[in-house]
């Protein structure tokens, strides 16, 4: 009988140099506030997954972030972006700040800007003109409808997580949902999984498919 995929070993290779368990917020913010201090560039993040994604895609970008003086750091959820805005904006450090933020933490974002001296945005494309970048509705939706469903099944089938899926697929409270829903719901219940899935999918993508928001970000942080 053929093995199946090694899952365990994929899990470790897919995040690998980047923490897991449940300090992984905690130690990624405190490695990369550590690379801040010698930084040109922030770009702020909600989590580590959106972190990850942002550095896979610089790597297919041939962006090298460290020669360009750019440092992602994941700010461990959208209340933190206040106190990092004036940190690290004029009334603080005076770094070159983007960010990435979820729809529903748009506001957050808006209201951080203001509290920061950075602006004062009305509307998305006045944030997006302050270097802020909106994901709809975040950033594992945007990954998924720029995948597709087959795109998506095969790298299940890829990671050995096809079964798993499936599994989540029959569940009376998720078998009508559509496929975009039951893939958001798989990405959220399993440990790391966000995060690990960030980069995969990130990587399997043609870069005219990476959605909007990440690479104008990243343009923005690097320019």
């Amino acid at each position: 009988m053929a093995l199946g995929p090694d899952r365990a070993r994929l899990a470790r290779e897919a995040l690998s140099g980047y923490p897991s368990g449940p300090d992984a917020p905690l130690v990624a913010r405190s490695a990369a506030l550590a690379r801040a201090e010698s930084a040109r560039s922030l770009v702020l993040v909600e989590g580590v997954s959106d972190q990850v994604a942002l550095e896979t895609l610089a790597v297919r970008l041939d962006l090298d972030l460290t020669a360009a003086g750019v440092v992602v750091v994941p700010m461990g959820g959208a209340h933190a972006v206040v106190s990092h805005l004036v940190l690290f904006g004029p009334q603080g450090a005076d770094l070159e700040i983007s960010g990435l933020c979820d729809e529903a933490e748009e506001e957050f974002f808006r209201r951080g800007l203001v509290a920061a001296g950075l602006g004062t945005p009305q509307s998305r494309s006045d944030m997006e003109a302050l270097g802020f970048f909106v994901c709809v509705e975040d950033l594992e939706d945007e990954l998924i409808r720029a995948s597709g469903r087959d795109s998506i099944e095969a790298l299940l089938d890829s990671q050995g997580d096809r079964g798993s899926f499936q599994t989540l697929q029959k569940q009376p409270a998720w078998r009508d949902e559509p496929f975009e829903a039951q893939m958001r719901r798989f990405l959220g219940a399993g440990a790391s999984r966000k995060s690990r899935y960030a980069g995969l999918l990130v990587g399997a993508r043609a870069l005219e498919r990476v959605p909007a928001p990440l690479l104008g970000v990243l343009a923005r942080a690097a320019r």
